[in-house]
């Protein structure tokens, strides 16, 4: 008999503006509002009505100090584009929405990618894969 996994549903960000990080991801990624959520829990699904990213409403939220300090992160986005000019691109779009430039590798021959903080501070990272 084939083992059994439990399946990844979602990634849950805390937050304490849950509409204003998820749309900030919505316009970022494209994504979609499930129909029926309120203002302290919100999900985003992809093109496909797949579940893909919820915002939990928390009281209070220090941003992770990422990549040192006192508050370190506990989990980032990976996220990934085709080309070297898709990562330039989505970089504008990036900024233009509200990330902080957090550490730019763009010109690593390897794996270019640059390292953002969301608006709520979370790290996410694009890179070209």
């Amino acid at each position: 008999m084939a083992e059994r996994f439990p399946r990844l549903h979602q990634v849950v960000l805390d937050t304490t503006d849950p509409r204003g990080l998820a749309e900030f991801y919505r316009r970022l990624l494209g994504f979609t509002y499930r129909p029926g959520d309120d203002q302290d829990w919100l999900v985003l699904r992809d093109a496909e009505g797949v579940p893909r990213l919820a915002f939990q409403r928390v009281d209070e939220l220090p941003p992770p100090t990422w990549p040192a300090g006192p508050r370190p992160q506990m989990l980032h986005l990976d996220l990934t584009v085709q080309t070297r000019a898709d990562l330039d691109e989505q970089h504008a779009r990036a900024l233009a929405l509200g990330a902080r430039l957090l550490a730019d590798h763009a010109e690593d021959p390897e794996e270019p990618l640059r390292v953002y903080a969301d608006p709520a501070g979370h790290p996410f990272c694009v890179f070209v894969a």
